[in-house]
């Protein structure tokens, strides 16, 4: 049975909630809501309340950034790496900013609108606030940090052929798009409840009292519901955010590729009386739901508001737990944590002064006091690095032998290809040869045929030519003589007593393609006869 303690943090409030897995039964442990003015006390009081000091922790990054590239979907892994981190340069060119004060990570997820490419959701955080989240679990098992955006899909088991869309309403407003199952598309708004929370505040001056109304007031719906005054009175503090948050799910839903069926409302302004049935007014071909914790429906005597409350939390927790998108950690684990429990040393506050007197050889140390957080590292890093050493001469006599088998065998299957090859080339000299054989003999029976062809349509075409001009010889004319003076070229000599009938001759040897390309001499009377030369090519 795993544990792992999920928190959510925003300005003014902390919700956290310790998960249990056994293999696939959840809990919920503990969970709650604290607000505080100074984060470093807060954490602290959260894990000690929870009795966590030894659980692993998951936590929300505080400010990370979304950015989208497309991708042709057959590039290999290395290749895809390469061109999303020439992609995010580039932005940060555009931009003015460094890329090295970046830690990203990113999510591979299908193009709706074009197979033959894929979707990054890249997803960067700048490494001093990455740093400063860390260094406020110092001391402690920090795990996980991830995005919000990413964790929260992990509380509900979509249907398979369900479009749907998570709306987080907390300090901001996160949007994330789910095809089948899948991860599609993540927008964030900075409408939240931290701009609700203020207003209210600035009336109330006590954040948690702030929330508390927030949670307390039932907003208008076109049922006609009887609303008392004082449920109603910071609606105008409400409203305005819940619209333009409303407005902003309305375009997500109409934009998409997908047709979307349910849309889960989660987050603090989730809380809300009847936000629900406010969304559904405005989205009325889709579902519109809060976003109940799937493993919640068989407890009993807890109030699921209460679950509801903490989803986000209940969410980092389930990250921590190894489920939903993996690869979304932005916590790089310290080597010196990766170290069993069987390994790390501690000292019996117990033990005689005597008894912890160490000496050896060249160094002598005293345990009497209570090692320092600095000293208990630089032990463990010994004894890992101990181990390293040790273990890294085994694999590397092992990897060394099987390396020189390697290589014998190499040499043996490089001999005999070679024997091989050479085979292979001989017969290919051979193949070549005969192939340049057969060439020539195809072009001397090609050259044959072409002049078969040419001698048989010459052979045609003036008995075809006669009896054609036959057909067409006006009444009156007469040929004197043809001639075949070239190839295709044909002379043609005749007479008449009158101009048009040659002229006629002409034009129907012309119209009917008897020949192509012809031309003709001007008519010349002689003793009453014209005569004329037709010449052309025949076609």
């Amino acid at each position: 049975m795993s544990s792992c303690l999920g928190l959510y943090i925003e300005e003014n409030l902390i919700k956290y909630a310790k998960v249990t897995k056994d293999h696939d039964k959840i809990k919920v442990e503990s969970f709650g809501v604290k607000f505080y003015d100074k984060l470093s006390e807060a954490i602290p009081q959260v894990i000690e309340e929870t009795y966590s000091q030894k659980t692993p922790i998951s936590v929300n990054l505080s400010e990370e950034m979304y950015n989208y590239f497309d991708m042709f979907a057959l590039l290999t892994k290395k290749d895809l790496q390469k061109a999303i981190k020439t992609e995010f340069d580039s932005y940060c060119a555009e931009r003015g900013y460094n890329p090295n004060v970046f830690e990203t990570r990113y999510a591979v997820v299908d193009d709706q609108l074009d197979k033959d490419k894929i979707k990054i959701i890249h997803i960067s955080d700048n490494k001093i606030e990455l740093n400063k989240r860390i260094q406020q679990f110092e001391g402690y098992k920090l795990a996980n940090i991830s995005p919000i955006s990413m964790s929260i899909p992990n509380l509900e088991r979509f249907e398979e052929d369900e479009n749907c869309i998570v709306v987080n309403i907390e300090a901001k407003t996160t949007i994330t798009t789910i095809y089948k199952r899948k991860i599609a598309n993540i927008e964030d708004f900075d409408e939240g409840s931290i701009d609700i929370l203020s207003r209210i505040n600035s009336k109330e001056n006590s954040y948690s009292k702030s929330y508390e109304i927030c949670k307390n007031t039932t907003i208008y719906t076109s049922d006609g519901l009887d609303l008392q005054s004082e449920e109603t009175g910071y609606l105008e503090d409400i409203m305005p955010t819940l619209y333009k948050i409303v407005g902003n799910v309305r375009k997500v839903v109409e934009t998409s590729p997908e047709k979307i069926q349910k849309v889960y409302i989660t987050g603090t302004v989730a809380l809300v009386n009847n936000v629900d049935l406010y969304f559904q007014e405005y989205l009325p071909e889709t579902t519109c739901e809060i976003l109940k914790p799937y493993f919640i429906e068989s407890i009993s005597n807890i109030n699921i508001k209460d679950y509801i409350e903490v989803n986000s939390a209940i969410s980092m927790a389930l990250m921590g737990l190894n489920e939903g998108v993996s690869g979304m950690n932005f916590r790089t684990t310290a080597f010196a944590d990766k170290i069993p429990d069987w390994l790390k040393i501690e000292v019996n506050p117990n033990t005689s002064k005597a008894q912890q007197k160490n000496t050896g050889g060249f160094f002598t140390w005293d345990l009497g006091q209570k090692l320092d957080r600095t000293e208990v590292s630089l032990i463990r890093i010994a004894i890992s690095l101990l181990l390293l050493v040790v273990i890294y001469s085994c694999f590397s006599i092992l990897l060394n032998n099987r390396i020189n088998e390697k290589i014998k065998e190499a040499q043996n299957s490089i001999a005999q290809t070679n024997s091989q090859i050479s085979l292979a080339n001989s017969d290919n000299d051979k193949i070549k040869s005969k192939t340049n054989d057969y060439s020539n003999m195809i072009k001397n029976i090609q050259d044959a045929n072409d002049r078969i062809t040419d001698r048989n349509k010459t052979r045609n075409a003036i008995p075809n030519l006669l009896n054609q001009l036959m057909s067409i010889m006006p009444q009156g004319a007469q040929l004197t003589s043809i001639e075949n003076s070239k190839d295709s070229h044909i002379v043609i000599n005749a007479q008449s007593t009158k101009y048009e009938q040659l002229g006629y001759l002409k034009a129907k040897i012309k119209s009917d393609v008897i020949l192509t390309n012809v031309i003709s001499t001007a008519g010349q009377k002689d003793n009453g006869i014209v005569t004329v030369k037709i010449e052309g090519d025949l076609p």
